[in-house]
């Protein structure tokens, strides 16, 4: 139960949090320098609802703490979470006396030599809130929600939509417009109805876009409004870490307990019945019979999306191997067809590009960056066409062309989601854009005339099972595909 705030007083609601989506088979460590870290005041950018005019203001005060996000990456370093770790906690505890919190999460931050970092971090937040404080937190449905997270937390939810740009924000909102709402009528914690699924699905299979992920994703708006109930959620875990907690989640928050769990069954018998029907968004194939299909076909740009190294969902973004296919099609290798692929990260591959100029001939080794691969570097060979200095992301930027293959190497990971990423390289004057991504961004799918998503390899392998999980509690779908039911009863936490 929460105590309630001194007559006279408005409850005070921190907000904070720690986001670093991982794949923990990425050779790329997530440092302090990749975090964005804001602070105080400057998060109500983040959070328009709390500034002191803001929606949500009138009722409680709102206690901007800190918040630390990184973009999809490998592993936090250690010692980066544990700074990141303490200047929450410092934050939290000389706040003064808090109510409630906000606790702004992804879900799938890993950290080397820890096996549940959100867990962590929770229990850290807890201890210095105290036992009495509410924390509601917003996360992605394509972070993990262990038993150890869930018991130490009152309420929790995830975003329902996709693109999450959009989706994230409404999330946030929601995990505070439901932590005030019970703060201000004296309410304490709700039940908390948790089940985790057997099933591991990559997220481009779980997309609420697309049936089946729509209809259930669906569902949670009108569970969530059934008198005694609070808020639905589901999670689909994250694929690309190799952690016991990573697999598919139910919880039901709500003040009537039994409707909670009957609700919280039946969204994950649900989603196990339709285990084996998530779909790709699109045509999905290896790289060369996406790069075949694409160079016969009239559609033009023909969008390819190399899935198994996008740095969007956590990937290195320095393998060549796409570059390796693109130009071992004869059409594309001697210039009859063309195509531009964005990017590759290699630092010294940029730097020698921007050593030689444009119109110069160079030859690289492109590919590896961060060691680890087990796909050699490329040896290219080709004219420098392009060069674009630092932007906010991505670094420097250099176009080396061979054949009819135009390849933009980056000196910063970073995924290429609009026009405007590409500099002056126009992607409409290609037959073939390859872009490294999972489901390309709007901008860019609005752009192509067609578009095919190839499986590749990397450590964002939407293959499962070529990974190479070690960690994983079995049996689980789809590394078991003929695992017994599993049971689906959830706890009331």
């Amino acid at each position: 139960m929460s105590t309630p705030s001194p007559a006279g007083r408005r409850p005070r609601i921190g907000i904070g949090g720690v986001c670093a989506p991982s794949s923990t088979f990425s050779p790329h460590r997530t440092g302090y320098d990749d975090f964005r870290v804001t602070r105080g005041a400057e998060l109500w950018d983040r959070y328009p609802w709390a500034r002191p005019d803001g929606e949500l203001s009138g009722p409680v005060e709102w206690v901007p703490l800190v918040h630390a996000e990184a973009p999809p990456g490998g592993p936090v370093e250690p010692e980066v979470y544990d700074r990141l770790k303490a200047e929450l906690v410092d934050r939290i505890r000389q706040a003064g006396p808090l109510d409630g919190l906000v606790h702004d999460l992804h879900g799938a931050m890993s950290v080397t030599g820890l096996e549940d970092a959100e867990a962590d971090l929770t229990d850290a937040v807890r201890d210095a809130l105290g036992p009495g404080a509410l924390i509601s937190a917003a996360m992605d449905p394509h972070g993990n929600v262990s038993r150890r997270l869930a018991t130490r937390l009152d309420l929790i939810t995830a975003h329902r939509l996709a693109p999450h740009q959009d989706a994230a924000a409404r999330t946030r909102e929601r995990a505070a417009r439901k932590l005030v709402e019970r703060l201000v009528a004296g309410k304490g914690r709700p039940h908390l109805a948790w089940v985790q699924v057997p099933v591991l699905l990559p997220a481009e299979r779980t997309s609420p876009r697309l049936e089946p992920a729509k209809s259930l994703y669906g569902r949670l708006g009108s569970i969530g409004e059934l008198d005694g109930i609070v808020d639905a959620a589901v999670w689909a875990g994250c694929p690309w870490a190799d952690e016991p907690r990573c697999k598919a989640a139910v919880v039901v928050t709500g003040d009537d307990p039994a409707l909670a769990v009957e609700q919280a069954r039946s969204l994950a018998k649900e989603y196990w019945d339709l285990r084996r029907d998530f779909v790709f968004p699109g045509p999905a194939a290896d790289a060369d019979t996406c790069v075949e299909a694409a160079v016969a076909s009239l559609a033009r740009p023909f969008l390819i999306t190399d899935s198994g190294d996008s740095p969007a969902a956590g990937g290195a973004g320095d393998l060549a191997y796409m570059l390796r296919r693109l130009l071992a099609n004869e059409a594309l290798a001697t210039g009859r067809a063309t195509a531009l692929h964005a990017g590759i990260t290699d630092p010294a591959a940029v730097a020698r590009c921007f050593a030689a100029g444009v119109g110069a001939t160079v030859r690289l080794s492109v590919g590896g960056s961060y060691g680890a691969s087990a796909y050699a570097p490329y040896e290219l060979t080709g004219e420098v066409v392009a060069l674009r200095e630092a932007g906010e992301a991505g670094g420097d930027q250099a176009a080396v062309r061979r054949g009819g293959v135009t390849t933009v190497l980056v000196s910063r990971r970073k995924p290429f989601r609009t026009r405007a990423d590409f500099g002056e390289l126009d992607p409409r004057g290609y037959d073939l854009l390859v872009v490294k991504a999972g489901c390309p961004a709007p901008e860019l799918y609005a752009l192509a005339a067609d578009w095919h998503l190839a499986l590749t390899p990397g450590s964002v392998d939407q293959n499962l099972p070529r990974l190479g999980h070690h960690h994983l509690e079995r049996p689980l779908f789809p590394f078991d595909p003929d695992m017994p039911a599993p049971d689906l009863t959830p706890e009331l936490l």
